[in-house]
């Protein structure tokens, strides 16, 4: 399985490539499966959702996700203004075959109360849209480590699940806490940081290792997100240090 973030595209994207021709684009390349940021649609009439659901399914791309990358189920004031706005676009990805959807946990800080509410609110939309499996990740200030991410987890009673992104984590703690997480992990955003001398190999491949060493066996979306090569040039780099620690059907 090779599997793409349409973040890593995002260039290409912009550059008048347009996400309907994006799936048959991704088969060449060798892509089989993809995850899909929300504001990567120029549409979200029915006619549109259609025709990429057909695109899609005329190229052989699975859908793993759609990344949505907006709305607060913490928010203090308009909570319930937010989910509803993230269920609209939890329902878009039903229509379009994705097996899950990424709800960003919150934009609050951490505490018994914001996690419990979390927990409570990427459940309640579990419960409404039972066709397609609610996950979360570790990013932006909710989720800053792992006690946060498992706490969340554990308070949503199994209704929830996680995507990991080894690049959201740094500093000294790093692989301790992708480790603490791994066996959690239902999808991965595999990042490598990029930089002028080229990407640090190393740090991704002990990333993906832990990931490997810990349990975790889910599809691993490539994430290029740097200006130092260009797009399809990162995302092959990428993909051969995926391959060597997870096999080349990785």
């Amino acid at each position: 399985m090779k599997t793409v973030s349409s973040w890593s595209l995002h260039r290409t994207l912009g550059s008048g490539v347009p996400l309907l021709e994006l799936p048959a684009l991704l088969k060449l390349r060798g892509f089989d499966t993809v995850q899909l940021c929300h504001f990567h649609l120029p549409s979200r009439e029915a006619g549109y959702l259609d025709e990429l659901w057909q695109a899609l399914a005329e190229s052989g791309i699975a859908l793993d996700a759609l990344l949505i990358d907006d709305g607060d189920l913490t928010n203090p004031d308009d909570g319930e203004a937010h989910r509803d706005w993230i269920s609209g676009w939890v329902e878009d990805a039903t229509i379009l075959g994705a097996r899950r959807a990424r709800v960003i946990a919150g934009r609050s800080a951490p505490d018994e109360e914001t996690l419990r509410a979390s927990a409570q609110g990427l459940a309640r939309l579990a419960r409404d849209h039972d066709g397609i499996r609610i996950v979360t990740e570790n990013w932006l200030e909710l989720t800053p480590g792992p006690r946060e991410v498992l706490q969340l987890l554990d308070a949503a009673g199994g209704a929830v699940g996680l995507l990991i992104d080894t690049g959201n984590w740094v500093g000294e703690t790093k692989y301790d806490d992708l480790a603490a997480v791994a066996a959690r992990g239902e999808t991965c955003h595999a990042k490598c940081h990029f930089g002028p001398a080229g990407g640090d190999l190393d740090d991704y491949r002990r990333s993906l290792e832990t990931l490997r060493d810990n349990g975790f066996d889910g599809p691993l979306a490539l994430v290029y997100d740097d200006d130092f090569v260009d797009e399809w040039s990162g995302l092959d780099i990428e993909h051969q240090v995926v391959s060597a620690v997870f096999g080349e059907a990785r």
